[in-house]
């Protein structure tokens, strides 16, 4: 069966047009939906943070010395009538850990949530430990939340007499669905007169066209861009919240990503974006090696000289000065070519990211230089 010639000139245009614009270096246009660049105002986790006892270890727990471990083991006995002085108490098959967590948004009262435990004593593993029940608190000292169960590790520790193996971090854990919210933090939206939407990167031209793409849905000027980082929602009704916001952060709008070079000395990685560019610019490359080398040698007198037996150091100093080897870019060049540039003459990885430094400092990189 022949193709028709309709379909067969539609493709030829359609690869003209790809091959023209592939050609011509202009990116396509990527849209993406409010909802992976906006996030509600107020509509946000919470952090939690308790104090617990891990119980049920095979001897991997706390030692003596960590002595609050004991006495909150002591008071925990306490409260079940069980009297005990607390500096008598020698137990290695309990730990004290922090408890951390986070609170959803919409949480309510019997929403379970993840917890992670932490050792804070001098426990090698937690390893089929049990979390005793222990109150979270959040900022303002209330508590929200309450965490227990047993701990799941991704690692061990084994070993006796001086031989040990340790895969990955034994004294932290998490207890799946351990923790029960207990008060109720949700955000009324009802109650709101004005939604804000928070972009997660500021920028005045993704704003704009987030309020816009919201004005041509609703069909109404009922969002506004603020600034380069808030749009505000006023005039809405005062049901159908929910529905309304999952249609509004559902539409899809243009990025504008920022051009941005970000590197890190620690392990001399770098991640360029696309659109980076560099003026005209001219770079010296040179290397200045000293090697000092000192060589220690006996200088033993002759007989019967009366001299002593005495150690001298030979000290040796030489250095080596490379020729600069240069690197020249004409207007517009990319990151990219100025880094397939500095490996042709040798530059390490942290040679560029010097380079890229002194390049910025110098006006010549149109773009934000991040250092982490």
């Amino acid at each position: 069966m022949k193709p028709r010639p309709q379909f067969v000139l539609g493709f030829l245009l359609l690869m003209v047009a790809i091959v023209s614009q592939a050609a011509m270096g202009q990116p396509a246009n990527h849209y993406v939906q409010i909802r992976d660049l906006a996030t509600i105002e107020g509509v946000r986790e919470n952090p939690l943070i308790g104090y617990g006892m891990v119980v049920g270890l095979a001897g991997t727990g706390d030692r003596r010395q960590t002595m609050f471990s004991t006495q909150t083991l002591g008071n925990i006995l306490l409260k079940m009538g069980v009297t005990i002085p607390a500096a008598s108490v020698s137990v290695k098959n309990v730990a004290a850990v922090f408890v951390t967590a986070s609170l959803p948004p919409f949480s309510r009262p019997g929403t379970q949530i993840d917890v992670t435990v932490s050792s804070i004593g001098d426990a090698t593993s937690l390893e089929g430990g049990t979390l005793l029940l222990a109150p979270l608190y959040a900022a303002d000292g209330q508590v929200y939340a309450e965490a227990q169960g047993p701990v799941t590790l991704g690692g061990y520790s084994a070993g006796r007499g001086g031989n040990t193996k340790q895969v990955n971090h034994p004294t932290a854990g998490r207890v799946p669905n351990g923790g029960l919210v207990e008060r109720d933090a949700s955000l009324d939206l009802r109650k709101l007169s004005t939604i804000a939407l928070l972009a997660r990167e500021p920028d005045f031209r993704t704003t704009g066209d987030m309020a816009a793409a919201i004005n041509r849905e609703i069909g109404g000027s009922v969002a506004t861009a603020v600034d380069g980082r808030r749009v505000e929602l006023n005039n809405l009704p005062s049901a159908g919240i929910p529905e309304l916001l999952a249609r509004l952060l559902g539409l899809k709008v243009e990025i504008h990503p920022h051009a941005k070079v970000v590197v890190s000395e620690r392990t001399g990685t770098i991640v360029m974006g696309r659109d980076v560019r560099l003026t005209a610019v001219s770079i010296l490359h040179g290397d200045l090696a000293v090697d000092i080398s000192t060589e220690y040698q006996v200088s033993q007198p002759a007989p019967f000289s009366q001299g002593q037996t005495a150690v001298v150091p030979q000290t040796t100093v030489e250095t080596k000065d490379e020729k600069a080897k240069r690197i020249e870019l004409s207007e517009g060049a990319s990151v990219e070519q100025l880094v397939t540039g500095l490996q042709a003459i040798g530059a390490t990885a942290r040679d560029v990211v010097a380079i890229l430094q002194a390049i910025k400092a110098a006006g010549a990189l149109q773009a934000d230089l991040e250092v982490i």
